[in-house]
């Protein structure tokens, strides 16, 4: 709480013009949350960039009055690590997150927010709980709002919801390994904020992790070409989500249902939210939903006997 106390003093004492969240793979996946967050609540523009793409496209905008929030779980991805100490040659007040505070972004970055991993801590204390932390306390600095003190408040319950929701999902979570784990592909598609957790899903799960090809599609952009490949024997893993965008997913999965045997749909509202006000669910179904696909990931990674830390290339040579 330190840390991010003194990043959010940082924050009240700019005139804050824009925000940037940049980092690689999975990090952009959990950053780009925020972004929607940030853009959906309040004026002050907000993007997120690949890491390297943040240098070479030099965001004319970014400058003194710019907030740049980073993440490398390890600290240690390099095109972060640059990333951090071009956006604060650039004069923009650099916020590092990472697991690891002795780690090269943490030294490049001005302002360091660290979270607990795989120690026994609890879940505020991890990626989620901090991120979680941090951004709603920046939203609360630039436009104070009651519900994002509830919704600090409320981060106190996610352990809970955390366990409930592995609980809730964890049988159909490995009966999907079992009926999938012959495929060789795999769509996923979401909307909203849901998108950015089936691109990690995506990305980081299915691709990096299992080897399995696939694809995430936005629901609201399925019916602009990606729909040709719907067919009776194409599986798709289709997030429901809780919020403003549903419709669009409720429309893509009505036409993958029609023509598809093997459509999974992985409805956010379904979940246990014991704790959280009403109006506060929305923010909250990203973080559940992370936890939920992470066991959908562990059943195909039971079922095709590929354990997910097996890696090809991954931190393995140069590249």
């Amino acid at each position: 709480m330190n840390q991010i106390n003194s990043s959010i003093k940082a924050v009240q004492e700019v005139e804050v013009k824009n925000i940037f969240f940049v980092a690689c793979g999975g990090s952009l996946a959990a950053l780009s949350i925020g972004d929607y967050f940030i853009d959906r609540e309040i004026s002050v523009p907000s993007k997120a960039y690949t890491s390297n793409e943040f240098i070479h496209s030099n965001p004319k905008s970014l400058g003194k009055n710019s907030i740049v929030i980073l993440r490398s779980h390890s600290g240690t991805t390099p095109e972060t690590v640059e990333a951090a100490k071009f956006a604060r040659e650039k004069g923009a007040v650099t916020i590092a997150i990472s697991m690891d505070t002795e780690s090269p972004l943490c030294q490049a970055a001005e302002y360091t927010v660290h979270y607990n991993y795989k120690d026994g801590s609890d879940v505020i204390d991890g990626d989620n709980g901090v991120f979680y932390t941090l951004v709603f306390s920046i939203l609360n600095v630039l436009d104070p709002n009651e519900k994002y003190e509830r919704v600090l408040n409320q981060l106190n319950n996610l352990e809970e919801l955390f366990e409930s929701n592995r609980k809730l999902t964890y049988d159909r979570a490995f009966k999907f390994g079992e009926e999938n784990k012959r495929e060789e592909i795999i769509y996923t598609m979401g909307s909203g904020a849901y998108y950015h957790e089936a691109y990690s899903f995506t990305s980081c799960l299915l691709m990096e992790m299992l080897w399995i090809n696939s694809n995430a599609i936005h629901t609201g952009e399925y019916f602009h070409g990606p729909f040709e490949i719907t067919d009776f024997d194409v599986p798709f893993l289709i997030i429901k989500g809780e919020g403003p965008t549903r419709p669009l997913d409720e429309r893509a999965i009505k036409f993958a249902e029609k023509f598809s045997n093997k459509v999974e749909v992985v409805d956010i509202t379904q979940l246990d939210y014991s704790g959280i006000d009403e109006d506060l669910k929305e923010y909250f179904g990203p973080a559940l939903a992370g936890v939920v696909l992470r066991q959908y990931a562990d059943g195909l990674a039971e079922h095709t006997g590929h354990p997910l830390s097996v890696r090809r290339y991954m931190w393995k040579m140069d590249y």
